[in-house]
């Protein structure tokens, strides 16, 4: 008797374990296994997330012994195209929260009825799906501490294992070339979600108790690295929340975690939040967009500013396809604060260039430093990037690392060159602004939002 198919359309999931929309696709019967390449997400996505990204469908595909089908185009065409080819009984994803991730499935289903099929979501790529914690009003939290105290309550039990699936070949399996991208130089994270676990558990054995106080350090392998893998759904983070106990760097773990699940929920309940303030006060602060301007976020994009921590992050983006978070916040913090620039174009080329480029996280830290966002103590939050930088990389080991133009520079001197008795090194460029004078005018700009 022929068995019944259904199609499991991966998207931001690319495990086999703990996969609860992969497990009911496999109840219902043989599992057609597919994943749609979004022209949305080729057009948008910098190259170091899509060479990530190829590289783990690679590592699915043989992790189901070739059984991936990959198909160019539309999704709201191409799934129910496969679905009706198959004569699937139903499609089965997991649940998107984003924006555009919702109006894409609003709009598969709706096709999926007129076949008289059906888009069965099941599960999320969060531990607590956005939307589910609320005040007792039944309002959503505005501030990141009190909703942590209530995620932490309704977090999940344990992860489930790797589903028994028979994966269907009606048809043969297809994978079209994987397009070509700009640039192929920057060392990227190793794909694949036994990879992800290999790291994770390299990090519980040698990092994870000495966290609370090695995060911070962008000199120190002090972080996971697991935020690329969070990003494409090769762990998930009930699995990670599994291995943590009760010690004071398991506790401050969990709790970036919900930084990641709060600014989901953010983006859930204010989608016009991707891209535009969240504090409405804000939206009359003047920023600079002239051609000066533009000059500027060049500087900076390239790490050729003068100062030495944000050109050592900058720097480390371009190599790597990712940034140390406390860097994220220095380099961020300059952009709007010294440079005057609208959050937006920061927030722009990091998702061009961070293979974990995450639009919630991504935007929402952003504002966060601007004082645009969720933080409840905004604009006059200016980090002093030499401050900072002797604070979190006191050898200055980081900058030697990604600035070697100041690898001869003594350590007292290396956070802010240009104060040596012979000046910064003729190859590496004096400071673009002087933070003490931008920090004032940061000042004014914000005061006058105020009235």
């Amino acid at each position: 008797m022929t068995r019944p198919v259904a199609v499991h359309w991966f998207r931001r999931d690319l495990r086999l374990a703990d996969h609860p929309a992969l497990a009911a696709a496999a109840a219902e019967g043989d599992v057609l296994a597919l994943f749609v390449l979004d022209p949305r997400f080729l057009e948008r996505a910098g190259s170091n997330r899509l060479r990530f990204l190829f590289g783990c469908l690679d590592q699915l595909d043989e992790a189901m012994d070739g059984a991936l089908r990959v198909v160019a185009g539309d999704p709201v065409d191409v799934v129910p195209a496969i679905a009706a080819s198959s004569d699937a009984v139903a499609v089965f994803a997991t649940e998107d929260f984003g924006p555009y991730g919702r109006k894409r499935d609003d709009a598969v289903a709706r096709a999926l009825r007129g076949d008289g099929r059906s888009l069965q979501l099941v599960g999320s790529a969060y531990a607590v799906d956005p939307g589910r914690v609320l005040k007792d009003d039944g309002a959503p939290y505005a501030v990141f501490t009190p909703f942590a105290r209530s995620w932490s309550k309704a977090l999940p039990g344990e992860p489930i294992g790797v589903p028994e699936v028979r994966w269907s070949r009606v048809g043969e399996p297809t994978r079209p070339p994987w397009p070509e991208v700009a640039s192929e130089d920057a060392e990227l994270p190793e794909a694949g979600e036994d990879a992800a676990h290999r790291r994770w558990e390299a990090f519980v054995a040698g990092g994870l108790d000495a966290y609370s106080s090695d995060r911070d350090r962008p000199d120190r392998p002090g972080t996971s690295g697991l935020s690329p893998y969070l990003r494409f759904g090769l762990v998930h983070p009930r699995q990670l929340l599994a291995d943590l106990g009760a010690r004071r760097s398991h506790e401050v773990y969990a709790n970036e975690l919900g930084w990641r699940e709060f600014y989901a929920d953010v983006l859930f309940h204010q989608p016009l939040t991707a891209w535009h303030n969240l504090d409405h006060r804000m939206d009359g602060l003047a920023v600079d967009t002239d051609r000066a301007a533009r000059a500027r976020l060049d500087r900076w994009r390239h790490g050729t500013t003068g100062v030495p921590i944000v050109d050592a992050g900058m720097r480390q983006l371009l190599a790597t396809g990712w940034m140390h978070n406390r860097v994220r916040m220095i380099t961020a913090s300059f952009l709007v604060k010294d440079l005057h620039l609208p959050w937006q174009w920061g927030a722009r080329h990091f998702l061009v260039e961070l293979v974990d480029g995450d639009l919630a996280s991504n935007n929402h830290g952003w504002q966060w430093t601007a004082g645009t966002g969720t933080d409840p103590a905004p604009y006059f939050r200016i980090f002093n990037p030499v401050t900072q930088s002797k604070r979190f990389d006191p050898d200055g080991a980081y900058i030697r690392r990604w600035v070697p133009e100041l690898a001869s520079v003594d350590d007292d001197l290396v956070h802010a060159p240009w104060t040596s008795k012979r000046g910064a090194p003729d190859s590496y460029p004096p400071p673009m602004v002087d933070h003490a004078e931008e920090r004032e005018e940061a000042l004014r700009r914000y005061n006058a939002t105020r009235g």
